[in-house]
């Protein structure tokens, strides 16, 4: 068929037809859509409408209870007032007359002893009852009776079911009783009886707040109804509400009906649709409005966010750095620029950073593969490292690296920070220098203190050399006479013996002398700081001899305890030496008092806890004193602080400065039973340690 071939008339009415079907059926399916969404809501109009007029009986409902329930309490006790010790019948009866005055809803009012029997009674003046007076005074009336026996039962008011009760005009009406039990010192020694009148009731009662479209009625659980109040208008539809009224011997139930006509539904369509289309458009009003604003904060915000970062930025004297999973620089701010001397576009994109000093370029390469391999140490741990700046100096630097994460938590690189730490090598350099001096200070002050003590102990030594070499010159002197006899051959071979033990006693002698002026001498002579790998029992040995001088003069034991297989330790001899006899001697001073029976120094040597890099060793210094009072304990490291008079208060600061620029830790703590506790540490040598 040629594209200009006229279409078989046989198609053209089923295409129309089926097009106008699918048109007419869009139309009918949004028709039908609307006309039940008009429906719904006119359904919805008029479930909204009854459910408030239901409500609001329940609540008319529970407010009428509530109101008759108030006036049954006031009755009560205005029925409880009336009766006194001493009260007459005809004065009862008066005040009774001026109660029924006052409270219409009341028919009767007896008087009544323990044996039910009347003793006065008085009669409302608004309406004839016609009273079986006769079966209430011959108790033979069942509802007063038995409200009575249950009054007495509960020792307390009780109400009896309702009864009719003819009145003057041929009509009746529903009565219902209330017994109240009179007490006197436990007993009971009468009761009052009420009748009420329950349409009087619910006229006293509800009448006022009672609409004209409600009714209200007194009904039995089962429905049957014993007095009515209310209008005779009706509407279409009714509405009613129950609430039971449980009394004490008697159940009622007010019912209360409403009459409302049908729902007005084109008011509430016509409102519903402009409450709908009001609130639809001020909707889209409020959400174009909170758009806006929404976006205008964000610029906003991110122009103060950029603006704060620019000035964090200048005001650094941070270097931070960003590199990629590939390890190309992708940021760098300021101050690492003005840090390496290089520009940011001489550095964004190289993963070789020319900062790098030639000599550690492979070492930093390795480590930097190291680190984008996932091996990076976490970022709160730092380490130190050389950069060489644009003109060629070196650096030395402390860096810290995290991962990079972006918004959506995936890791797309690392941050470093650097911190230029010349400064603060300089100051290290200076202070190691002051404390130095410090120590040297404090040990000429040692060994000044021990001036005394030394020529003590030197005076053992030389003076049995004195002697030793007096008898041997007498020995000498002595035997020039008798040397040619043979008879005197073995007295001369037992001369020799004791000139020949002499000589060794006087060399034993000039050693020990020589070995004490030696440990002074060496403790004494400043000596550059050098860090050396020496045993603990090395360290305890060298300061032992200086130890035992001082306690042998203050009468205190001396002993050593150190674990075997110990690691040797990374330290500078001589300054770990001073800490040591400086506690010792604090040691050996806080025992030197009378009440003090033990005087046992003990230096302990054994393994610290270790950490995740390296092991430690702990030296400890015991002593057996009378301990630290808490005051003194909070100041005990303060320069210059110090409990003698004689102290110069920088012992112990020095002391705690000396570990802690070989990295340990000094500490103080109770002994048990008594005394203190001094303990420091040191660390390790391990050879296969590396830096990083």
């Amino acid at each position: 068929m040629s594209p200009m071939s006229p279409m078989p008339e046989g198609r053209w009415p089923w295409r129309r037809w089926r097009t106008a079907w699918r048109r007419w059926s869009l139309w009918s399916l949004l028709v039908a859509l609307v006309l039940s969404m008009l429906v719904t809501m006119v359904w919805l109009a008029g479930r909204y409408e009854a459910s408030q007029v239901q409500d609001k009986l329940e609540r008319d409902t529970a407010n009428a209870v509530a109101d008759i329930r108030a006036a049954l309490n006031r009755n009560l006790q205005d029925l409880q007032a009336l009766n006194a010790p001493d009260n007459e019948p005809a004065e009862w009866k008066t005040r009774a007359a001026e109660l029924l005055q006052v409270r219409r809803e009341l028919m009767r009012i007896e008087w009544r002893d323990a044996g039910l029997q009347i003793r006065s009674h008085a009669e409302t003046p608004y309406r004839n009852v016609q009273w079986e007076d006769q079966l209430r005074t011959n108790n033979t009336h069942p509802e007063a009776v038995l409200t009575c026996t249950h009054a007495r039962r509960l020792n307390g008011p009780a109400y009896s079911p309702s009864y009719f009760q003819l009145l003057a005009e041929g009509l009746g009406t529903e009565m219902m009783e209330v017994c109240l039990p009179l007490t006197q010192s436990g007993h009971i020694i009468g009761f009052v009886i009420g009748t009420y009148s329950l349409q009087s009731l619910l006229i006293t009662q509800v009448s006022k707040n009672l609409p004209r479209t409600q009714e209200v009625s007194f009904t039995e659980p089962d429905g049957t109804r014993l007095a009515l109040l209310g209008a005779s208008w009706r509407g279409t539809r009714m509405f009613t509400a129950q609430q039971l009224l449980d009394l004490p011997g008697s159940t009622l139930v007010l019912r209360m009906d409403s009459w409302h006509r049908a729902p007005s539904v084109f008011p509430n369509v016509l409102t519903a649709l402009v409450t709908l289309m009001s609130i639809a458009l001020v909707s889209v009003v409020a959400v174009l409005v909170r758009d806006n604003r929404r976006r205008l904060r964000a610029e906003r915000d991110l122009g103060d966010a950029l603006a704060f970062r620019k000035a964090m930025e200048d005001s650094l004297v941070t270097g931070l750095r960003a590199r990629d999973l590939q390890g190309r620089i992708s940021y760098v701010n300021p101050a690492f620029c003005n840090m390496v001397g290089f520009t940011a576009e001489e550095l964004l994109g190289l993963s070789i950073a020319p900062y790098w000093p030639p000599e550690r370029a492979e070492i930093y390469a390795r480590r930097r593969d190291n680190r984008l391999s996932g091996n990076a140490p976490p970022p709160r741990e730092g380490h130190e490292s050389i950069f060489m700046r644009k003109d060629g100096t070196r650096i030395p630097v402390l860096i810290f690296e995290a991962p990079l994460i972006n918004a959506q938590g995936q890791h797309t690189g690392w941050m470093s920070a650097f911190i230029d730490i010349s400064e603060q090598k300089r100051m290290e350099e200076i202070s190691r220098a002051s404390q130095e001096r410090l120590q040297a200070t404090a040990r000429l002050a040692t060994v000044g203190e021990m001036a005394s003590l030394l020529s003590h102990e030197l005076t053992q030594p030389l003076v049995a050399i004195s002697s030793y070499a007096t008898g041997s010159l007498n020995m000498l002197g002595s035997d020039g006479g008798a040397a040619g006899s043979a008879g005197n051959e073995a007295h001369l071979r037992q001369q020799l013996q004791d000139l020949r033990m002499a000589m060794e006693r006087i060399s034993f002698q000039a050693d020990r002398a020589g070995r004490v002026i030696k440990s002074v001498r060496d403790f004494v002579r400043r000596r550059d700081q050098s860090r050396e790998v020496i045993g603990a029992a090395e360290l305890i040995d060298a300061v032992l001899p200086l130890v035992s001088l001082q306690a042998r003069n203050l009468g205190v034991r001396v002993t050593t305890d150190i674990e075997p297989g110990l690691s040797p330790v990374l330290c500078d001899p001589t300054m770990i030496e001073q800490v040591l006899l400086n506690l010792a001697r604090n040691g050996m001073q806080a025992m030197d008092s009378p009440e003090t029976v033990d005087r046992e120094l003990q230096l302990r040597v054994r393994r610290a806890a270790a950490s995740t890099r390296r092991s430690w060793v702990e030296f400890a210094v015991i002593d057996c004193g009378s301990g630290i009072p808490k005051h003194v304990a909070e100041q005990l490291f303060t320069p210059f602080f110090t409990t003698r008079n004689e102290g110069m208060g920088l012992g112990l600061s020095l002391c705690r400065t000396v570990v802690e620029q070989h990295g340990g830790h000094l500490q103080h703590s109770p002994h048990s039973p008594r005394g203190t506790v001094f303990a420091f540490t040191l660390p390790t040598h391990n050879p296969a340690q590396v830096e990083p």
